[in-house]
């Protein structure tokens, strides 16, 4: 008999060998077995072209209104891909227009196997990323100056006050320049996200910025995180949570000596590099959960990982590929966690934690694709193609 998941669960689909996964996940492990309500939006990267990308601001709305989504990878097309697909333009990354919808933060945290030891040596326990999801170079504007000129900023303030106008650079020949921006608003959400988030995994909190050098950019995030972990001093201390600020370079260079099991807390691009950092140490970016979490409590399931067009290529040309589904399969494991927890439905958190159990007995026994039969100690004789691993976890499932 189906488990019931009481309440809908916002679908988001994507692009290459990671929407052939999808698929499979979905008719192999959960719908045998689960009575979902899925409000499904195409995020393929022709389909966003075709509605102006306006179907990635509607899922994104959806979640605002269901309250848990679970997105695939999706493509962020270049100019390479504007002319593969015949795209009217290089549409935004889709994860960058859902994180400014929720104004959210991605937490990701390493799925640890006992048969695929991390590369670093010290790292004994999972390194959480909190990387904050607003702003920066996601939201930037830039310009390709084309010969000499002034490049200046301007500020016009609402109220009517004199405008601020700041020198960039005298440009003598062509250049390129970018604006950045942040809110304060988003900036103290961001700190309280990762706040709440030490607390309730009772794991110490780092955090880097580079503010010796941007003394009011990154002062301003160093500035209000300090206010933030201030105020909320008491109950740190009471859990036993220590907080760390360093210069982001210099946390770069403790988090390769550190044992980890602490929440490393990153502006967005430094966020963007070091989870992926994180996850090839701790085996693959097919070992890496990712969750955008929003100030008021909404929240988007997804692996951390690209849609591994090499391998869709392949595929396309009938060719067996061994993709790593892993991370894709615990989106929906913790998508149906949370939905669980929020509906009060204990019976479907059982059947994701014993699908993630699943998976991680599979790989244990020594069926796994070939990004991580590459790594496993001991190797095992050989690896297993896409299809073949969902089948298995599914048998042991």
């Amino acid at each position: 008999m189906a488990i019931t998941v009481k309440n809908p669960i916002v679908e988001m689909d994507g692009d290459e060998m990671t929407r052939i996964i999808w698929q499979m996940i979905k008719e192999k492990l959960l719908l045998p077995h689960l009575k979902m309500d899925l409000k499904y939006f195409d995020l393929g990267v022709k389909h966003r072209d075709e509605t102006d990308d306006q179907v990635t601001i509607d899922a994104a709305n959806a979640v605002i209104r269901f309250g848990v989504g679970v997105k695939c990878a999706t493509i962020t097309p270049n100019a390479a891909r504007v002319k593969e697909y015949g795209l009217k333009q290089a549409w935004k990354s889709p994860n960058g227009t859902i994180r400014s919808v929720l104004d959210g933060t991605v937490f990701r945290k390493p799925i640890t196997v006992q048969c695929i030891p991390p590369a670093v040596r010290s790292w004994k326990k999972p390194i959480s990323i909190g990387r904050h999801a607003y702003g920066d170079i996601y939201r930037s504007v830039e310009f390709q100056v084309p010969g000499a000129g002034r490049a200046e900023m301007t500020f016009t303030p609402a109220s009517g006050g004199d405008r601020v106008v700041l020198s960039i650079h005298d440009f003598k020949g062509p250049g390129v320049i970018m604006g950045m921006h942040n809110t304060e608003k988003s900036v103290r959400s961001f700190a309280r996200a990762c706040i709440a988030y030490a607390l309730g995994e009772k794991c110490d909190l780092w955090f880097g910025a580079k503010d010796t050098i941007s003394k009011t950019y990154h002062g301003f995030f160093k500035e209000l995180f300090d206010q933030e972990v201030g105020e909320r001093k008491a109950d740190l201390d009471r859990a036993g949570v220590k907080y760390r600020y360093m210069l982001i370079d210099d946390a770069v260079a403790q988090i390769m000596k550190a044992e980890g099991g602490m929440l490393w807390a990153c502006m967005n691009y430094d966020g963007d590099v070091m989870s992926d950092m994180v996850a090839s140490g701790f085996g693959s970016l097919g070992l890496m959960t990712s969750v955008l979490v929003s100030p008021d409590g909404k929240y988007v399931y997804e692996a951390a990982h690209g849609t591994v067009m090499r391998h869709y290529y392949e595929h396309l040309k009938g060719n067996p590929t061994s993709t790593n589904s892993v991370a894709s399969i615990f989106a929906w494991t913790g998508a149906l966690a949370r939905r669980a927890e929020l509906d009060g439905t204990p019976e479907v958190a059982v059947f994701a934690r014993k699908l993630e159990a699943a998976v991680l007995a599979t790989i244990e026994a020594g069926v796994m694709t070939k990004d991580l039969a590459a790594i496993a100690e001991p190797r095992p004789g050989k690896h297993a193609q896409t299809e073949e691993f969902i089948s298995a976890v599914a048998k042991r499932l």
